[in-house]
Protein backbone atom coordinates (compact mmCIF):
# COMPACT_ATOMS: atom_id res chain seq x y z
CA UNK A 1 0.00 0.00 0.00
CA UNK A 2 1.11 3.49 -0.91
CA UNK A 3 2.22 6.16 1.93
CA UNK A 4 -0.31 8.75 0.91
CA UNK A 5 -3.19 5.52 1.00
CA UNK A 6 -1.41 4.69 4.98
CA UNK A 7 -1.70 8.45 5.51
CA UNK A 8 -5.03 8.63 4.32
CA UNK A 9 -5.68 5.14 6.52
CA UNK A 10 -4.07 6.45 9.49
CA UNK A 11 -6.40 9.72 9.50
CA UNK A 12 -9.67 7.92 9.10
CA UNK A 13 -8.87 5.71 11.47
CA UNK A 14 -7.88 8.60 13.90
CA UNK A 15 -11.36 10.38 13.25
CA UNK A 16 -13.37 7.08 13.85
CA UNK A 17 -11.11 6.68 17.28
CA UNK A 18 -12.33 10.33 18.34
CA UNK A 19 -15.76 9.38 17.23
CA UNK A 20 -15.70 6.53 20.20
CA UNK A 21 -14.66 7.44 23.30
CA UNK A 22 -17.21 7.94 25.54
CA UNK A 23 -16.97 4.31 26.27
CA UNK A 24 -17.09 2.14 29.38
CA UNK A 25 -15.24 -1.39 29.63
CA UNK A 26 -16.76 -4.33 31.06
CA UNK A 27 -19.51 -6.59 30.31
CA UNK A 28 -23.53 -6.17 31.09
CA UNK A 29 -24.90 -8.71 32.90
CA UNK A 30 -28.39 -9.42 34.47
CA UNK A 31 -29.85 -11.34 37.77
CA UNK A 32 -33.26 -12.20 36.89
CA UNK A 33 -34.48 -13.53 40.44
CA UNK A 34 -37.14 -11.41 41.80
CA UNK A 35 -36.89 -8.39 39.87
CA UNK A 36 -34.53 -7.68 37.11
CA UNK A 37 -31.15 -6.34 38.03
CA UNK A 38 -28.32 -4.97 35.89
CA UNK A 39 -25.00 -5.11 36.64
CA UNK A 40 -21.76 -3.82 34.82
CA UNK A 41 -18.11 -6.29 35.23
CA UNK A 42 -14.67 -4.79 35.04
CA UNK A 43 -11.14 -4.97 36.04
CA UNK A 44 -9.73 -2.25 37.82
CA UNK A 45 -6.26 -2.59 38.87
CA UNK A 46 -6.51 -6.64 38.09
CA UNK A 47 -9.39 -6.95 40.75
CA UNK A 48 -13.13 -7.52 38.81
CA UNK A 49 -15.81 -5.27 40.41
CA UNK A 50 -19.05 -5.25 39.38
CA UNK A 51 -21.46 -2.23 39.43
CA UNK A 52 -25.05 -1.75 39.49
CA UNK A 53 -26.73 -0.67 36.41
CA UNK A 54 -30.50 1.47 37.00
CA UNK A 55 -32.46 -0.28 35.16
CA UNK A 56 -33.07 2.96 32.83
CA UNK A 57 -29.18 3.36 31.79
CA UNK A 58 -29.05 -0.11 30.57
CA UNK A 59 -29.59 0.61 26.99
CA UNK A 60 -26.64 3.50 27.41
CA UNK A 61 -23.98 1.47 29.09
CA UNK A 62 -25.03 -1.05 26.55
CA UNK A 63 -23.88 1.21 23.56
CA UNK A 64 -20.94 2.14 25.34
CA UNK A 65 -19.70 -1.11 26.32
CA UNK A 66 -20.09 -1.51 22.73
CA UNK A 67 -18.01 1.63 21.44
CA UNK A 68 -15.25 -0.17 23.61
CA UNK A 69 -15.39 -3.19 21.14
CA UNK A 70 -14.97 -0.78 18.32
CA UNK A 71 -12.31 1.19 19.69
CA UNK A 72 -10.19 -1.79 20.95
CA UNK A 73 -10.63 -3.18 16.94
CA UNK A 74 -9.73 0.68 15.46
CA UNK A 75 -6.69 0.85 17.94
CA UNK A 76 -5.41 -2.73 16.86
CA UNK A 77 -6.08 -1.32 13.04
CA UNK A 78 -3.95 2.18 14.06
CA UNK A 79 -0.87 0.41 15.67
CA UNK A 80 -0.76 -1.73 12.26
CA UNK A 81 -0.98 1.34 9.98
CA UNK A 82 1.53 2.76 12.04
CA UNK A 83 3.86 -0.10 11.62
CA UNK A 84 3.32 0.25 8.08
CA UNK A 85 4.54 4.05 7.95
CA UNK A 86 7.24 3.71 9.94
CA UNK A 87 8.84 0.72 7.54
CA UNK A 88 7.90 3.20 4.65
CA UNK A 89 10.14 5.73 6.59
CA UNK A 90 7.63 7.68 7.57
CA UNK A 91 8.55 10.13 10.64
CA UNK A 92 5.31 10.23 12.43
CA UNK A 93 6.57 13.14 14.83
CA UNK A 94 5.81 15.90 12.54
CA UNK A 95 2.41 15.12 12.10
CA UNK A 96 2.19 16.15 15.62
CA UNK A 97 1.10 13.31 17.21
CA UNK A 98 4.53 12.38 19.22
Amino acid sequence: MSTFRLMQKRDRLLVQIADHLDFLAGSVSSKGLKYEAYNLTTKIAGVTRTRHIPKDLVPVVKRMTGRHKILKKLLKNLEETNWQLIREGVELRSYGTI
